[in-house]
């Protein structure tokens, strides 16, 4: 944190250090979008001893950047967590480090009941507690088979 003190006497302080987080492994961009890309699959904060991870609005898309499960709700939940979870590891992170999600619905009133039966069951698979903080918007998405997608934030001490 910047005193107030170092605004006044000039004292600039150190950049907060920041890179791009991808895990091609599971998940990569749509290769027929314009180049270069204009936003990061997720974005990695470090602050002395503490890792944020921002993740970029995430879906069912696998590692040739195809849209997969068309049509099918729950299991492009899954596999949309299934990404999330990839760029987690990527960066020795997983679901208990998570701390909000936004999760987007193309149809919320048609589908937030399967949704959310889908991430009770997959939460519980990951032993979350407390649950994290998260806000369901519908929403129209990049892509016109999409019916789900999640962004996430994590945080996670790296120093022990």
């Amino acid at each position: 944190m910047i005193e107030v003190e170092d605004l006044l006497s000039g004292v600039v302080a150190e950049p907060i250090r920041r890179r791009a987080i991808t895990n091609h492994g599971v998940l990569n961009e749509a290769y027929h979008y314009p180049k270069p890309s204009s936003f990061s699959r997720g974005l990695r904060i470090d602050l002395k001893g503490i890792a944020i991870l921002l993740i970029s609005g995430t879906a069912s898309i696998d590692e040739n950047g195809d849209t997969v499960h068309v049509g099918d709700l729950r299991a492009q939940s899954r596999r949309t967590f299934q990404n999330i979870t990839g760029l987690l590891e990527s960066e020795g992170a997983g679901w208990k480090d998570i701390v909000r999600t936004t999760c987007y619905l193309r149809d919320i009133e048609r589908d937030y009941a399967a949704f959310n039966e889908e991430r009770t069951t997959f939460y519980a698979e990951q032993g979350l507690d407390p649950l994290p903080a998260s806000t369901g918007i519908q929403a129209i998405l990049c892509r016109p088979e999409l019916l789900v997608e999640i962004e996430a934030i994590a945080m996670f001490r790296t120093e022990k």
